[in-house]
């Protein structure tokens, strides 16, 4: 029997056919309907670890064209202040993320705007240099966001972030 994260998968799959435009825009639609569902996460790793937010691999795209990750956060954990290689699909599934945005400044990234997002909630965006931000857990309960990355599993640790700050 197929577990929910096999049926998004394969929607996702689909969803990256060849020559569709804006790739990240159609992988947050595919997985916002998915986020809160208590099935949905079901046999994937989602342990979170101390030192910092653990990134977790749930699927890595046979084709390499994307992958996807949990990311777990503790209260306190944040990501750098950064940019993305590759384009980039998130929602938080459970819990609640603060994403700050952030425009370079004399190289520097200077804070912009900031955005709570509870469960349900996504957001995504195309390789850029220019799109900086960094998400965090700045509440009191785990947090547990899930993205997607258009890169393959090779790419993962090289080719998603730029890394500001």
């Amino acid at each position: 029997m197929p577990r929910p994260m096999d049926d998004f998968i394969a929607e996702l799959g689909a969803a990256m056919a060849p020559g569709l435009e804006d790739a990240a825009a159609r992988a947050a639609a595919v997985l916002r309907p998915w986020l809160g569902r208590t099935d949905f996460l079901a046999g994937c790793d989602c342990t979170p670890r101390t030192e910092t937010y653990a990134r977790r691999l749930i699927h890595a795209d046979r084709e390499g064209r994307f992958c996807v990750l949990s990311l777990v956060w503790t209260p306190g954990q944040s990501s750098p202040v950064h940019a993305h290689r590759a384009w980039c699909a998130l929602g938080v599934h459970c819990g609640e993320l603060e994403e700050s945005f952030f425009a370079l400044a004399d190289g520097t990234p200077a804070l912009r705007a900031t955005e709570i997002r509870g469960p349900g909630a996504c957001s995504h965006a195309p390789a850029d240099p220019a799109k900086i931000h960094r998400i965090a857990n700045t509440g009191f309960c785990q947090a547990i966001s899930v993205h997607v990355y258009g890169v393959g599993l090779a790419a993962v640790d090289t080719g998603v972030n730029r890394i500001y700050a």
